[in-house]
Parts: C-alpha cells; sequence; structure tokens
C-alpha cells in the first residue's frame, strides 16, 4: 500500500495523506498585498493535498520582498484570506499560511522608501525583485533590540490575524536567507549583543518568533521550515551541522505542528539523518522529490510526510494523481512569477475539473 496515501497527524490537524503542497511565491497578489479571486481558485483546486502550506506571507509591510507578494496586516488582506480559507475548507481541505519575512533581502522601492532591516548592516549579493525590475540589494539598517521586539511583536499579531482568517496554523520560514536564517546564520549576522555571536545569541531571534506565534495559535498549529547549507541569498554560516543541531534540539519538547526540512544541492552532512532524531513531532522532506523518491522516504522512516513544489503546481490533483498513476502535467518555469494572470495559474488541468471558486 502506498505510505503517501496514508493519513499522518499534523498537529491538531489529521491530513488525509502524506501529499503536502509546499511554500511556493506565486506573485498574484496586488500592489496592496491582497490575494483576489484568482488566488482563492488556485488554492482550492488542491485543498486534496494532505495539507496546503501558502506562499510565503509579509507578516508587517516591513517584511515585504518582493514585487505583487501577500500580507497578512491590514483588515482588507485578512478579508481576502478568509475567502481562501473558506474555499479550502469547503472542499475538505486544510492549510497552513507561511510567514516570511525577507529582512535584507527586499528595496527600498518595496518598503515606501524605507531601507530593509537586518541582524547586521551587511549588503547581501544579489538583487531584488522591484516594480521595476531586479536592482542591486542595498546595505540594510541594523534592528535594535526595541525594533527586534516590534518584529517579533509583528509575527505574533500576524499569526493572530491568520488565525483569525480561518487558518489551520502557521509556518515560520526560517530558510532562504530572510530575517530568521539572516539572524541564525554567522555570515549575516555580527551582533555582539543577545541576539549574536554564540549559537545561542543567533538562535535566540527564531525561538523568540516561535514562542510568540505559539502564544497566539498554540504550539501545535505552528511549524517551523528550515534548509541547512542552502546558501540562498547570499546566506553563509561558519558551522551549520552546529548550528543546526543546536536549533532543532531547543524545539524538541515544544510540541510543534511539524519541522519542514528542505535540502538543495548534496551538503556533507546528511541533515535529515542528524535533525530527524533530536525533533520530536512530525518532520517533513521537501525540494525535487518524485512520487517514487517519496515512497522511499517514507518507507525508510525517514519523513513523516513529503512536500511537493512544482508538481502540485502544475497538478492541482496530485494526490489522485498519483493514486491511479496518472500521468504529470509539465509545469511552465515561465509563469511561476508572472504578472497577476490566470496563465500557469489555475489552468492546468486536473484528471476530473473542480468547481471554480
Amino acid at each position: 500500500m502506498s505510505q503517501l496515501l496514508t493519513p499522518v497527524r499534523i498537529g491538531r490537524v489529521v491530513a488525509p495523506n502524506r501529499v503536502l503542497m509546499a511554500p511556493m511565491t506565486r506573485s498574484r497578489a496586488s500592489e496592496g498585498g491582497v490575494v483576489g479571486d484568482m488566488t482563492v481558485t488556485y488554492y482550492a483546486q488542491r485543498a486534496g493535498a494532505g495539507l496546503l502550506i501558502t506562499e510565503g506571507v509579509f507578516p508587517s509591510a516591513w517584511g515585504k520582498g518582493y514585487v505583487n507578494t501577500p500580507g497578512i496586516e491590514t483588515e482588507e488582506q485578512v478579508a481576502a484570506w478568509k475567502k481562501v480559507t473558506e474555499a479550502v475548507h469547503a472542499r475538505g481541505g486544510r492549510i497552513f499560511m507561511q510567514l516570511m519575512h525577507c529582512g535584507r533581502v527586499s528595496h527600498p522601492s518595496l518598503l515606501n522608501g524605507q531601507t530593509p532591516v537586518a541582524p547586521s548592516a551587511i549588503k547581501p549579493e544579489g538583487q531584488a525583485w522591484t516594480p521595476v525590475g531586479q536592482v542591486d540589494f542595498e546595505t540594510p539598517r541594523e534592528l535594535n533590540l526595541e525594533e527586534i521586539a516590534g518584529v517579533v511583536d509583528d509575527y505574533r499579531q500576524a499569526t493572530r490575524r491568520a488565525i483569525e482568517a480561518g487558518f489551520d496554523g502557521v509556518e515560520l520560514h526560517a530558510a532562504s536567507g530572510y530575517l530568521p536564517e539572516q539572524f541564525l546564520s554567522s555570515g549575516s549576522n555580527q551582533r555582539t549583543d543577545l541576539y549574536g555571536g554564540s549559537v545561542e545569541n543567533r538562535a535566540r531571534f527564531v525561538l523568540d518568533v516561535l514562542d510568540a506565534m505559539a502564544s497566539e495559535a498554540g504550539a501545535d498549529r505552528v511549524g517551523i521550515k528550515i534548509s541547512p547549507e542552502m546558501n540562498y541569498n547570499s546566506i553563509t554560516d561558519a558551522a551549520p551541522e552546529e548550528t543546526y543541531t543546536y536549533l532543532v534540539g531547543q524545539l524538541r519538547e515544544w510540541n510543534l505542528a511539524y519541522l519542514h526540512v528542505a535540502l538543495f544541492g548534496n551538503p556533507a552532512v546528511d541533515y535529515h539523518a542528524l535533525l530527524r532524531p533530536l525533533f520530536n513531532g512530525t518532520y517533513l522532506i521537501g525540494s525535487g522529490l518524485t512520487q517514487e523518491s517519496a515512497e522511499k522516504l517514507l518507507q525508510d522512516k525517514k519523513a513523516d510526510a513529503a512536500v511537493f513544489g512544482a508538481p502540485f503546481l502544475a497538478n492541482p490533483d496530485l494526490p489522485e494523481r498519483f493514486r491511479v498513476g496518472a500521468e504529470l502535467n509539465a509545469p511552465d518555469r515561465s509563469t511561476f512569477f508572472a504578472p497577476p494572470t490566470a496563465k500557469g495559474y489555475i489552468d492546468y488541468p486536473a484528471l476530473v475539473p473542480a468547481e471554480v471558486y
């Protein structure tokens, strides 16, 4: 029997299958960070997932890092997301919101002229996606202690609003070189106060944010995504094995909904073998999986569920296709971050066309 199609508990949620949809930036929101009717349809089409994890959503306007990405700060944004959760739940689905604060990986043109913030004033390599195209990152401004407390509270309030909008839980995006990983990593964090220096101090921001999120939703409705040695967005760490061993060890008794670990490339360390025994909860593996590779991970007890990105984007009924052995649609990568249009978003065919919301 397929392990992928068996139920699994994810915090308070009992998922009917272990085929989860990964958080994927789609850049279909309005300039004001409000999702529209197409986004309602997009997630409703994929409600057969064991769990849907949304695209990255900025907890406050300060955290926006890309053009046309959504937020969860204003009443209008909350009301728009309510339509999404209602449509997903109407089709029997479950959905978590990923909270993503981009920190230094942003640009003043996305922040009403304000300088991006970070643990330290270190300019990342690379370019930001702005309303006028790609432009070089700028040197960020270092957050002071009072501001750090304010950002932690932004996550707290965003979690409250996500639950108000009907989400079943929230995921902290602590990967991809965004603000939590900027604090966690020695290459982007050169602070000398209680948020920098030792691994205990560099992990403090992530733990503070998780604590704030759990205080609003309950720990069993909070997940965290990490990606050791991904090195995306100019992020580096001098001792990633030590860093992530410490962080995950701290989470062991938190009773979080899940730990989501996505590995890219070929790190010398087998982080799944290292981290899974340290986490006392549901362990999710993502990045580049196929039905066959995911089945093997589950059968070998290396993960509790599998997270699929592009295959779920192109196949709204992915679990059903796995069940019947149907051919998969190929994703059109040219439309991943296209302007807000239906092409490559809600026009992928399903085996049985679903009702449009």
